[in-house]
């Protein structure tokens, strides 16, 4: 198992600082919560004594921490398919195909991303949930980030917490929308069906950005960044908006087929088997390199042929 082997000595202005909040500001790249399990492990060393993490430091103490990281993530590594896009020692970024349940959970306690992760990079079982750094839903395709050690996962985390990883998607949405804007619309648990979300006044902030990109007769494309980052997000917003995403089962109501459509169309339309979303672009800073990074995924062919299919009644 990896190991972590840290020391320094407290400097003076930190001086009157409980023990737990002076580590985190010596070590960063660690969070809070994680030194102060280190601390109360014992694996904390203050002038070689353990200590408690609300103790408060004077000043010139010296800090060993050494750590070795077990096995947290107990599910079992599974061959599961997925394609990997960007992969270094730091950062991986896979593109998820539809259908595919992130993490173990009820119903699923198998089967899953976090299985897949795990088989490929043995590794990730030190950190939790192999290392994901957000989700996405199980039949929405595309970019999700995963970090490879300890440091890394903490950065990325804190970035995407400060609204510095960009994630762009795209959606095929019912109706015809005159142009781009903001959804500034909080979001809660639905009051009386815990499978959704809903907007709600007592609900979390919420922002979503979208631009215009190709308007069909009776559908619209379109391109969609995220603020913040919801349960259902884009989901709730666009069906608050009265324009709820094509194949949405959970929000969309009945299957919308629109007038003047050829056979091929109308098939497609009642078949698409889930929501039309796909998170199409990843940008964030290097947690390591501190460079900038774009990562993107092509639209799958399921989203692919939809477009195409209601190009052919395109206003």
């Amino acid at each position: 198992m990896p190991k972590i082997e840290l020391s320094t000595t407290i400097p003076d202005r930190l001086t009157g600082l409980r023990l737990d909040q002076a580590l985190a500001e010596l070590f960063p790249e660690h969070s809070r919560s994680r030194l102060t399990a280190w601390l109360k492990a014992g694996d904390v060393l203050v002038d070689g004594r353990t200590c408690k993490p609300r103790v408060r430091v004077e000043g010139g103490e010296h800090v060993q921490i050494d750590v070795v990281l077990t096995a947290v993530e107990r599910d079992a590594p599974e061959v599961i398919a997925f394609d990997v896009v960007y992969e270094d020692d730091a950062v991986i970024v896979i593109d998820k195909p539809a259908g595919l349940v992130v993490h173990p959970g009820a119903g699923n306690p198998d089967g899953t991303l976090v299985n897949g992760l795990l088989y490929r990079y043995p590794e990730l079982s030190v950190l939790q949930r192999a290392g994901l750094v957000h989700r996405i839903d199980k039949d929405t395709s595309g970019l999700l980030m995963v970090a490879r050690t300890l440091e890394s996962h903490t950065e990325l985390v804190r970035a995407l917490a400060e609204r510095r990883i960009s994630r762009t998607y795209r959606a095929v949405c019912h109706g015809c929308l005159t142009g781009g804007g903001t959804i500034n619309a909080p979001i809660g648990r639905h009051p009386k069906d815990r499978l959704r979300m809903s907007v709600r006044s007592d609900g979390r902030e919420s922002t979503t950005h979208y631009r215009i990109s190709t308007r069909f007769a009776h559908n619209t494309a379109v391109d969609v960044q995220l603020e913040t980052g919801r349960t259902h997000q884009i989901r709730v917003h666009f069906a608050h908006l009265r324009h709820p995403l094509v194949g949405d089962a959970l929000y969309g109501g009945r299957r919308r087929i629109p007038p003047g459509g050829d056979q091929a169309l109308n098939q497609i339309l009642a078949d698409f088997p889930r929501q039309a979303l796909h998170a199409a672009t990843l940008e964030f800073e290097h947690p390591v390199k501190g460079e900038p990074v774009t990562v993107q995924a092509p639209l799958p062919d399921d989203m692919v042929q939809l477009e195409r299919a209601l190009s052919g009644l395109e206003s």
